[in-house]
């Protein structure tokens, strides 16, 4: 890549509010309405903010943090402080009062911006053991009373602050990880990370100021952060705010975006929605539907071939205007693109949305690495993959631990490796290939963790995770996300961890869609009283089959022989997710690891002790 577009999150800021400044960048809903917030408005908001946090002392170099979900006092405060020399750091409000108590103590911040005051409450309770920690500043209240958001924006505004010209190489904040594995560990990314990554997406990714996303990834995680808030503000894109994701669906339907930003997870939810409507349509409708989706299925097979057939492109003009438009009409009507990342999608996922007509881009990367490392983009695409490396940007394979002729760990180097782990030199020891901590250089490779392989063209494709990599008793390896993710495309279940450590086979720990379960139960005239339906064994049955059915290219010794039915999903408010959830294993074993163990029991007594 040649020189980037821009050097710092204060350039993006001052050449979007000089070149966008009348154009709407923020919709809210209150009180029933979207409300519409403009570039220059925006600008004013941090100019005034900045100016607050002088008053109150906040110096270029401290931590400003945030406790918040989505809105736009969010992206106020995350501007204000970069435009300060100050270092934002996020945080979610569905985490644990612990892990806010560590972050602010590990990241050192003197003031912290809260999205309620009940967030406030607990965080002036944990304030005697944040000895850093001088502000807590709420959301809510109004410009007459203390510690608001709204008399900051007041103070600031009656005493105006310029902003810095921090440096590439600066510290533009901290983002912690997930912690699935132990405590959160603070990412330190610079400045120079993030704007180069925004300036490789404007080089390859079909986005402009008439594009509009429906914002329910959180910016508090990198990939909502980097990809949808910061870039889509340089390019003078437009940005509703979902209201929950609950309420995802409806709010497509009202912002009418263009284009979204998901985890699998979400598209996953699309994907099972979809699929249960269908199964409620007439039997027409139903035909017409699958028939759509074989045409959209061979036309793409043909340009994948450099072919084309005008019999397919009728029929697929017509199943689009009668069918797909209508599909389409539900998040809005104007949606082109899909962008995933944080997990590999499920192939049969991404090419149904595809199929619909939504173009899906399938993209990685890790907080570590700013995030996006690769990406498929227009012409330099194949599905399944997560696409080529973007400018200025090499990923090597290293199959030092796997000892596989294919596959092994990806490393990644470029301008969007990390400046490293804040406090952490043993950490940092491990993950870079280089010796040198601190220092940005494309030299210095980031070893992500995960597994995968390049293909002759240049795409990557990710096979597993080395950390979550086990082996069975028998010595042959299981990665188990990809076949989590075939069993929750099961109608009827919403939820699957896989486990077999050091065990003769996998079993799996199911969480069924009650509502889907329930009907099911129903029609058969069984009983639908909980606990006793997830015992029955018609229920068991069902779910024996389903296991065969979602996961037809699975090898059998990996396939769950055992499983275990249970009622609670697996969600942040249990521990069971991170809040940018990705599951934790441990959790997950410590609330059902005995009655898993069970399984195992009752197999050795009927003799089951090898895999399959």
């Amino acid at each position: 890549m040649t020189s980037p577009r821009f050097e710092t999150l204060v350039d993006i800021y001052l050449k979007s509010i000089a070149n966008f400044g009348p154009r709407p960048l923020f919709l809210e809903k209150k009180n029933g309405q979207w409300v519409e917030m403009t570039y220059i408005q925006f600008g004013q908001k941090v100019d005034d903010l900045r100016g607050g946090l002088v008053q109150l002392g906040v110096r270029p170099g401290d931590r400003v943090a945030v406790i918040s979900n989505n809105r736009h006092e969010w992206a106020v405060g995350a501007y204000a402080t970069y435009t300060l020399g100050a270092a934002y750091v996020p945080m979610y409000e569905q985490q644990q009062e612990k892990e806010w108590q560590y972050i602010l103590k590990d990241c050192g911040a003197t003031l912290v911006f809260a999205a309620t005051d009940a967030i406030a409450k607990k965080l002036a309770a944990l304030k005697a053991e944040l000895p850093a920690l001088q502000h807590i500043i709420r959301f809510s209240g109004t410009e007459q009373e203390p510690d608001t958001f709204a008399s900051l924006l007041r103070r600031g505004a009656e005493a105006p602050s310029a902003a810095a010209s921090p440096k590439a190489e600066d510290l533009s904040g901290l983002i912690y990880t997930s912690g699935t594995t132990g405590n959160p560990k603070g990412v330190m990314l610079s400045h120079g990370n993030i704007a180069n990554n925004v300036s490789a997406i404007h080089q390859i990714f079909p986005m402009a100021y008439e594009d509009r996303s429906l914002c329910f990834l959180p910016w508090a995680h990198v990939f909502g952060q980097t990809v949808e808030l910061h870039a889509l503000f340089s390019m003078g894109a437009s940005m509703g705010i979902a209201e929950s994701t609950e309420k995802i669906i409806d709010n497509l339907s009202e912002v009418r975006p263009t284009l979204i930003f998901s985890v699998p997870r979400i598209f996953n939810r699309i994907y099972d929605s979809l699929q249960k409507r269908m199964a409620t349509e007439s039997p027409l409708k139903r035909a017409l539907f699958m028939r759509g989706l074989e045409v959209a299925r061979q036309r793409k097979l043909l340009a994948e071939q450099k072919r084309s057939s005008a019999f397919l492109d009728l029929q697929h003009a017509f199943f689009d205007k009668v069918v797909f438009s209508k599909v389409r009409a539900r998040f809005g009507g104007r949606m082109k693109y899909a962008f995933s990342g944080g997990a590999a999608i499920s192939r049969e996922v991404a090419e149904f949305i595809d199929n619909l007509g939504i173009t899906v881009y399938e993209g990685y990367g890790l907080t570590e690495t700013s995030p996006i490392a690769t990406a498929n983009f227009p012409n330099r695409r194949k599905i399944g993959s997560v696409g080529t490396a973007l400018p200025g940007i090499r990923v090597e394979i290293d199959r030092t631990e796997t000892g596989d002729p294919k596959q092994g760990e990806i490393v990644v180097f470029g301008h969007n490796v990390m400046l490293g782990y804040y406090n952490l030199p043993e950490e940092n020891e491990k993950v870079f290939t280089g010796k040198e901590p601190l220092v940005p250089s494309t030299e210095r490779g980031f070893r992500t963790g995960d597994m995968g392989y390049l293909d002759d063209d240049g795409f990557l494709w990710i096979t597993g995770r080395i950390k979550e990599q086990y082996k069975l008793e028998n010595g042959k390896y299981v990665s188990p996300a990809p076949i989590e993710q075939a069993l929750q495309l099961s109608p009827f279940i919403v939820n699957a961890m896989l486990h077999g450590q050091n065990k003769p086979f996998n079993t799996a720990i199911l969480v069924p869609d009650m509502a889907a379960l329930t009907q099911w139960a129903k029609d058969k005239g069984l009983d639908t009283s909980m606990p006793a339906l997830l015992k029955l064994p018609e229920v068991q049955q069902l779910y024996r089959e389903q296991i065969i059915e979602f996961t037809p290219g699975i090898k059998n010794y990996e396939k769950p022989q055992h499983f275990l039915l249970v009622a609670e999903d697996f969600t942040t408010a249990n521990d069971m997710l991170t809040p940018s959830l990705k599951l934790k294993r441990r959790s997950v074993l410590k609330k059902y690891g005995e009655d898993v163990e069970k399984l195992y029991v009752e197999a050795e007594k009927k003799g089951e002790t090898r895999a399959a």
